[in-house]
């Protein structure tokens, strides 16, 4: 089952991700495992990692997967739970390994590394909880880099979107479910 958190900046999904695995590796007695995309590239992002460490506390195994991701999935059992927190920074991560490349170039590499990931999605037989960012919701970015990391985001949290089997949309610490969405002829 893969279930799909999407929310901006703040909006408590990784608070409702980590609590949906716990809840489900709960009631399933299968162990939670964090699957982490961040690096610690400043001081900073170092805080944000330790804090988020802190939340979880000691019943989380961590894996670390800032770049090869969609290698990692394949190698997942279905002893555990897994939350994948997040993609954004997983494609940030793919943006700054080919930095120096055109525009052109990066796009092509971005995609390339979304399909894997999507081909590895498709073959998982685990219980895992994705975590993203929804940034497309703001202004267009002036910055031409930018620009094109805001569209691949929206095109890679589409692709998995549509693979997913559950879709829940954080807002001010609120889910919505957007998917499965409620049967039409049900409602009144």
């Amino acid at each position: 089952m893969i279930h799909f958190v999407l929310g901006g900046a703040r909006s408590g999904k990784s608070r409702f991700a980590e609590q949906q695995v716990l809840d489900l590796a709960i009631n399933i007695n299968k162990k939670p495992v964090y699957l982490a995309t961040a690096t610690a590239i400043d001081a900073e992002m170092d805080n944000r990692i330790i804090k988020h460490q802190s939340d979880r506390g000691d019943s989380w195994q961590l894996i670390e997967c800032p770049v090869a991701l969609a290698e990692k999935l394949i190698e997942l059992d279905n002893n555990n739970v897994y939350l994948l927190d997040c993609l954004t920074l997983w494609l940030n991560n793919q943006l700054y390994a080919v930095h120096e490349a055109s525009n052109a170039e990066r796009g092509q590499h971005l995609q390339i590394e979304i399909d894997k990931l999507i081909v590895s999605l498709l073959s998982l037989n685990v219980d895992i909880i994705i975590v993203s960012n929804e940034i497309g919701l703001g202004v267009v970015p002036m910055g031409e880099s930018t620009r094109l990391y805001v569209d691949y985001c929206g095109w890679l949290n589409q692709k998995v979107a549509e693979v997913a089997d559950k879709v829940t949309l954080v807002t001010a610490g609120i889910p919505l479910l957007l998917k499965p969405m409620a049967n039409k002829d049900n409602a009144e």
